[in-house]
């Protein structure tokens, strides 16, 4: 096991270009994969706290359902949008199709 981080689901369970959200203590964690690579955000946007994982996924960038904000799905960084926040980011970790997140913002 990864120190500090929980497992959260299979890779085969989240497409390329695809999201999806889990529970990690009592949270909803957005989990994106991009091209094989796997992501975590806070699964609400920092304007109106809108599940960004019913946004819609372009790339590396997440855009908000609700008001359309766009954040980087690698940083949490925002790039447009009603909110000045930046969405918390985790640090992901994948072993034998396992994904691993760290419940606690990497930056």
């Amino acid at each position: 096991m990864l120190h500090g981080f929980v497992a959260v689901l299979r890779t085969s369970e989240v497409s390329p270009g695809t999201m999806t959200w889990v529970v990690i203590d009592r949270e909803r964690v957005l989990i994106a994969n991009v091209e094989g690579a796997f992501y975590a955000l806070r699964d609400a946007c920092g304007h109106r706290q809108a599940p960004l994982s019913k946004g819609t996924l372009d790339g590396c960038v997440i855009e908000c359902p609700l008001h359309f904000a766009t954040f980087d799905v690698r940083t949490g960084k925002l790039l447009s949008g009603p909110t000045a926040a930046d969405v918390p980011a985790y640090a992901v970790q994948v072993k034998d199709d396992t994904v691993y997140v760290k419940h606690a913002p990497s930056r």
